[in-house]
């Protein structure tokens, strides 16, 4: 391999079973979700049966919001406010959220939602920005918690989006991702990969009038890293007490790390 074919290599990322420019994937990744920003919730209820929210409030229930004291959290690439509404109910009247995502419609769907439940009237609890997670607008060691939830694998460059987190993060303070990983059950990993590439887009074709972006959305998730290389990536970025919890067989799984210093 020449100098010249490595640097081309170092610029490229996975777009689905693609190979596109470093570059151009988050332009695309964000055509995706501007496309489906107004079914996203319905269609992961159908694509899950339903399952997400039982992971989603896995994730909250480790995070462990307080209910006496002030509690700074940030969801990254939540910007429907899923994760958000979920941090609110279980934490105390001290809990306040910051929900970032570099889609704006993503982010406009969240805010409606907000302002029809009525989560936040007085504009003091919640606050959605867009946002890149490689560049955080963010200051340094500002929250006490970061959660991201099926997002991390559209962010091109994942080890700039740790360190990132690590950086906004306040000494002590956690890292939680919820990602789809790889069913470890044989058999029922037939079963979810004739599902995912057969069923998903024809859902997404019904339901959203848009194949093309599940259909990223299933492959995206074959190129995601692999459990134990993830929790490295989480260690090279310098978390510490790394661990990942599987769930539904290997579906998803939650990655967990802590800012010791």
């Amino acid at each position: 391999m020449t100098v010249e074919d490595g640097a081309s290599e170092r610029a490229s990322a996975d777009f689905g079973f693609e190979r596109v420019a470093l570059d151009e994937k988050q332009g695309r990744v964000d055509s995706v979700f501007h496309s489906v920003a107004h079914r996203y919730d319905i269609m992961n209820d159908l694509m899950s049966a339903g399952l997400h929210r039982a992971w989603k409030a896995q994730l909250v229930s480790m995070l462990r919001p307080p209910q006496t004291r002030a509690f700074a959290h940030l969801d990254v690439a939540g910007g429907t406010g899923d994760v958000a509404f979920r941090v609110l109910a279980a934490g105390g009247p001290r809990t306040r959220v910051t929900v970032l995502d570099i889609n704006e419609s993503m982010l406009r769907v969240g805010a409606e939602r907000a302002r029809d439940r009525k989560i936040d009237e007085a504009g003091e609890r919640i606050a959605f920005v867009t946002g890149n997670a490689e560049t955080l607008p963010l200051p340094d060691a500002s929250f006490d918690a970061y959660t991201i939830a099926f997002g991390i694998r559209n962010v091109p460059r994942i080890e700039t989006a740790l360190a990132e987190a690590r950086r906004v993060l306040k000494p002590g303070g956690r890292f939680l991702c919820l990602e789809f990983s790889a069913v470890d059950i044989p058999l029922l990993d037939r079963i979810y990969d004739a599902y995912s590439f057969n069923v998903i887009p024809r859902i997404g074709a019904r339901v959203a009038g848009d194949a093309e972006s599940y259909r990223y959305l299933v492959e995206s998730i074959r190129k995601f890293p692999t459990r134990g290389a993830f929790a490295g990536m989480i260690e090279r970025a310098g978390f510490r007490h790394v661990t990942d919890r599987p769930l539904s067989g290997g579906i998803v799984a939650i990655h967990s790390g802590w800012k010791v210093s």
